[in-house]
């Protein structure tokens, strides 16, 4: 595609196909879209929303006759750049196809299933399925709030659930480029829709199927069939769950938007009344032995097992506190809207030269209010250093308390069971931590260059899991926290790099040392632009995009037209 004219005549075709509100240019108008929740930026030549899933082909055709790149994009929630541009050296023009006005959840097999749309969020999936008593495969995640049910399939999101493992499915209507070039649209979605793209597409988004229409018996599976059975095999000598694991990539499952998704099939989940207990201690060896029987000796699997550093308690306490209190008392249904806004002030200040201002002053505001955690948590963060939240089944909250009692018997540790409002608080807490050191990062700039974030599979039998960073990078660092999905072995670090220092080869550092261990990484946020691909993965982006006509660059492949 050459420039000016060509570019201008695909810009006016994209106007006719959603209307001119709806194709931004520009660098202001499209700051929110191209620019990464945490890393990822690029020029774009226009974002695009389409309001009908018969728009998003029409668009996706469009692009793709003018041999423009496509990077698919829900809620840019994710933490490595994975649905944003990475910088200006791509060979075509980019185009964003953000999906969030596409929003749309149907209910299959009395709710036991859902066909989630493009723009369809996880927040928006469990107000649904809560009059059935049923939830989605993840709740509120462990960074984000906001995020999309498609973005977490297609990048093997792993989140806070034990016995569900990543999100995953094999049911999935698409959008595929063949090595010809051509766009051809593909169901797997086990509902029959008829033949014609566009016909299918209203059908689909209008719900004008019936029950006979529904295939159950394909065999595909529309969750993750193996987790909770591996997630139990304590002494194995790998990570239970992990990005790159080519078990878990089918299709759209994984698929890091190669492939054009417009809808996903996936299994709910009977709700249960839940306990939560606090637990704290001054030895590894605690957490480590109550994981190793939490996992092999209950006949259910506890739900959830979060674990906070004391660290990462601190920083989450101050850093994170508008966050806490912006859920706690509006609930998230508004959080992402709140999110938004804030990004739209955030380019304002940047236009005029005052980078950050806008945390600045919600950081000085937060210390005029009271402190907004129970008190227990706060005399367990005074005595502990390592924190675990462990919610289990109600049934199982007798025989987990007589067992915590006896674990604890000798005084090295201690623990307590929750309130509602305790359990409520403390895990609101632990989503908090992962953002806090974003804003760490704006309200200290002239202390810290950047921030690592890693997300790390341990091996199921590690039991070194607290890190030991040599002296040498220590000093490079004004901070770390460390939290994440213990009883699974995923844990996220947060490593503040002091002002002068090199991200990137601390980074490459923390690979090494993590490679010596064991361990697998990203564990579960998709590789986005800052991981290299391992070659099985590059070698499924492949398959399923050969052209590379859509997110090229992904995993650090090569960003030019047939991955040149």
């Amino acid at each position: 595609m050459s420039a000016g004219a060509d570019a201008g005549a695909l810009l006016a075709r994209l106007r006719d196909i959603v209307g001119t509100a709806h194709v931004l240019s520009g660098d202001k108008p499209t700051r929110r879209f191209r620019k990464g929740y945490r890393f990822g930026d690029g020029p774009v030549l226009a974002v695009v929303r389409p309001g009908t899933l018969v728009e998003q082909w029409r668009v996706l055709q469009a692009v793709v006759a003018a041999q423009a790149i496509v990077i698919m994009q829900a809620a840019n929630t994710g933490l490595t750049g994975g649905s944003t541009p990475d910088g200006a050296d791509y060979d075509r023009p980019v185009v964003i196809l953000n999906t969030l006005r596409l929003t749309g959840i149907q209910l299959l097999n009395d709710g036991r299933q859902v066909v989630c749309l493009p723009g369809a969020t996880l927040d928006r999936l469990e107000q649904v399925l809560a009059p059935l008593d049923r939830e989605p495969h993840s709740v509120i995640g462990s960074s984000c709030i906001g995020a999309s049910v498609l973005g977490g399939v297609c990048n093997n999101s792993g989140g806070a659930l034990v016995r569900r493992g990543p999100a995953y499915t094999e049911l999935a209507l698409f959008a595929q480029v063949d090595a010809q070039g051509t766009l051809h649209l593909v169901n797997h979605l086990g509902i029959a829709l008829g033949d014609d793209p566009e016909q299918m597409l209203e059908r689909l988004q209008r719900g004008h199927y019936t029950a006979t229409d529904v295939d159950n018996h394909s065999g595909r599976a529309a969750t993750d069939p193996r987790y909770a059975t591996q997630v139990r095999q304590v002494d194995a000598p790998t990570p239970a769950r992990f990005n790159a694991d080519p078990s878990r990539h089918f299709e759209a499952a994984g698929s890091a938007g190669k492939l054009a998704v417009f809808a996903v099939r996936l299994d709910t989940f009977e709700r249960e009344r839940s306990e939560v207990f606090y637990i704290g201690s001054n030895a590894m060896d605690d957490l480590t032995a109550i994981r190793r029987h939490l996992l092999t000796a209950f006949e259910r699997l506890p739900i959830s097992g979060e674990y906070l550093h004391r660290e990462a308690f601190d920083i989450g306490q101050r850093y994170g506190k508008d966050t806490f209190l912006l859920i706690d008392r509006l609930g998230t249904a508004r959080v992402p809207a709140a999110f938004a806004l804030k990004s739209r002030i955030d380019g304002w200040c940047e236009a005029v030269g005052l980078r950050g201002v806008t945390d600045r002053l919600i950081q000085a505001a937060m210390r005029l209010l009271p402190a907004h955690l129970p008190p227990r948590m706060t005399q367990f963060r005074d005595r502990y250093e390592h924190h675990l939240l462990l919610k289990v089944s109600a049934l199982d909250a007798a025989a987990t308390d007589a067992f915590l009692r006896s674990h604890f018997a000798d005084g090295q540790g201690d623990y307590f069971h929750c309130t509602a409002e305790e359990g409520r608080k403390a895990f609101l807490h632990r989503f908090a931590v992962a953002g806090a050191a974003v804003r760490y990062r704006q309200v200290h700039r002239d202390t810290v260059e950047d921030i690592v974030a890693l997300d790390v599979a341990l091996r199921r039998d590690d039991r070194q899991w607290v890190e030991q960073l040599p002296a040498a990078l220590e000093a490079r660092l004004a901070g770390k926290l460390y939290y994440g999905h213990f009883l699974c072995h995923v844990f996220h670090q947060d490593y503040l790099v002091r002002k002068g220092e090199d991200p990137l080869a601390i980074e490459h550092a923390m690979w090494a040392l993590l490679d010596q261990r064991g361990a697998e990484y990203p564990a579960e946020h998709n590789v986005g632009h800052l991981y290299p691909a391992k070659p099985a993965l590059a070698d499924f982006y492949r398959e399923l995009d050969p052209t590379n006509a859509f997110n090229p660059g992904i995993g650090q492949t090569p960003k030019h037209a047939h991955w040149r």
